[in-house]
């Protein structure tokens, strides 16, 4: 069955591939991106306000530093951008030297360290990785994946999770809780069978897995065993990824995409592209900061 929640636009704009969506709850702004367009997303959820702030590259995720600073993953690398005048600084390059991928996933362990996934730009098979970030340092975890997607972590910061959404399989891993590290090799949680295909994803205050359906137009829910427990509607076909929003995080901000999609099928989609709250009644978790070497 699927679930119908109250659902708002919070951003009517468009994007072309919507993505990477985090909160910060010291100032009640949610962040997103529009990779192929180079845009980022600034959404102040209590007046309701949305700047768009132009990258000059594509970008895909965001974590919060400090008040002061965030971390950008961009397609060539890591970018320490200022929260006040929007300077980005290059950190760490990130397969720079590979001009046929670019970044795509991510996520922040409980332990400070992040996760990041990589993608060929046309979705070559196996081009992609996932790397950590853990105290400055670049390694990579996982290689040939087609489309890393769905990174992110249980409460306790011991089990991590991703999938390739070309395979549409979910995967789990047990992990260091302190470093977020792996301690073993992963496993196959979900393989998807049906309508879409698993994307990004954001796990809640008691475990649960909340899965967008990238071609499905709904969020799934997983619990930790793999099993399904739940579908809510999403208002366009191509939900891409969700995050928790609000002073209280019982909200979902969910964004979706047009990619590949043409004039008819965009027509037959008629909120494809926009940005969403939903009344989703969630416990949510705070994202947690991302931890450099100096910090």
């Amino acid at each position: 069955m699927m679930e119908q929640v109250p659902t708002s636009v919070l951003s009517a704009e468009r994007c072309h591939l919507g993505e990477g969506p985090t909160y910060d709850t010291t100032t009640d702004t949610a962040w997103w991106f529009d990779i192929l367009e180079g845009r980022l997303f600034e959404a102040h959820l209590a007046s309701g306000q949305v700047r768009i702030h132009p990258l000059g590259k594509m970008a895909s995720a965001l974590a919060r530093i400090d008040a002061e600073r965030q971390l950008i993953v961009a397609e060539d690398g890591l970018y320490i951008r200022s929260v006040a005048d929007g300077v980005m600084t290059l950190y760490r390059p990130l397969e720079a030297e590979n001009a046929l991928t670019r970044s795509n996933d991510a996520r922040v362990h409980p332990g400070g360290t992040f996760w990041i996934g990589t993608m060929g730009r046309r979705a070559e098979a196996g081009a992609g990785a996932i790397y950590a970030l853990h105290r400055g340092e670049l390694s990579q975890l996982f290689a040939h994946i087609t489309i890393p997607n769905a990174i992110c972590f249980s409460p306790d910061g011991a089990l991590g999770y991703f999938a390739d959404t070309r395979k549409n399989e979910l995967y789990r891993v047990a992990l260091d809780a302190a470093t977020g590290l792996p301690r073993g090799a992963p496993e196959m949680l979900v393989r998807h069978q049906g309508i879409g295909g698993i994307d990004g994803a954001v796990v809640d205050a008691d475990g649960l897995i909340w899965n967008a359906r990238w071609g499905g137009g709904c969020i799934d829910v997983y619990s930790p065993a793999g099993e399904h427990l739940r579908s809510l509607h999403v208002p366009a076909r191509q939900s891409s990824c969700p995050a928790f929003v609000g002073p209280d995080l019982s909200r979902l901000l969910v964004t979706s995409a047009w990619q590949g999609m043409d004039e008819a099928a965009r027509a037959a989609d008629p909120e494809h592209g926009r940005t969403f709250l939903m009344k989703a009644a969630v416990r949510g978790r705070a994202e947690p900061d991302v931890k450099l070497a100096s910090s």
